[in-house]
């Protein structure tokens, strides 16, 4: 016999029911993958590239990304190409990305593997590609790159529409992180939250995602 358990919202649910809806939010089923996915992760591996986002980050991006129909994207650190192509995958016919990487060897596989006329590719330094852009604003922003989060901050909040929105994740710690990035993440953390101009939400998950949107 199915046993029942109270809930927050006063009701008495079966077990049964609540073990399927558990295993219907099993979030470590990642549904609708890029096709360029699996070729691309295969170059990182053999680049020994360990600093690309994860699925998780990849499939909120495309859900974000799918936000802004007719948008303009723009993304701080290529590296090969991971979350560029969940954010491809979001975008519609009439959006546009920017992605921008200082390595041309990442970048390259990149180029190779995502074929869209709607992504422009720039191989260059971030840090003087934010100081001297004057183009358009964006309507989305993932930083996943020093420039553009943890330096030239306010440069690339600048470039962003209002009611766009602003992404970073990697703001738990990660292995990767060189001693005293801890301070820096909790700095920027409290700065993005102190902000009157943003509106920030933290998740807890992944690797640390925070989303802001520019009032």
């Amino acid at each position: 016999m199915a046993s029942s358990l109270p809930s927050t919202d006063g009701y008495l649910y079966s077990t049964n029911s609540i073990e399927q809806q558990t295993k219907s939010m099993n979030d470590s089923i990642v549904l609708n993958i890029p096709v360029e996915y699996r070729k691309i992760k295969e170059a990182s591996d053999e680049l020994q590239f360990n600093m690309a986002s994860d699925l998780y980050t990849g499939s909120l991006l495309k859900t974000l990304a799918a936000s802004k129909p007719s948008a303009r994207l723009l993304e701080l650190g290529t590296g090969t190409g991971l979350a560029t192509a969940w954010i491809v995958a979001g975008m519609d016919a009439n959006s546009s990305l920017v992605t921008v990487e200082n390595n041309e060897l990442l970048i390259e596989v990149a180029r190779k593997n995502i074929n869209d006329s709607r992504v422009e590719f720039v191989l260059t330094d971030g840090y003087e590609w934010l100081k001297n852009y004057d183009g358009e604003k964006f309507d989305f922003i993932f930083a996943d790159a020093m420039p553009g989060k943890y330096d030239l901050f306010e440069e690339t909040i600048n470039l962003l529409n209002s009611g766009g929105l602003y992404i970073i994740d990697d703001m738990l710690p990660q292995p990767n992180w060189p001693e005293g990035h801890d301070k820096k993440a909790e700095a920027f953390i409290q700065q993005l939250e102190e902000r009157n101009d943003l509106l920030v939400t933290k998740l807890n998950w992944s690797t640390g995602i925070m989303i802001v949107v520019k009032k």
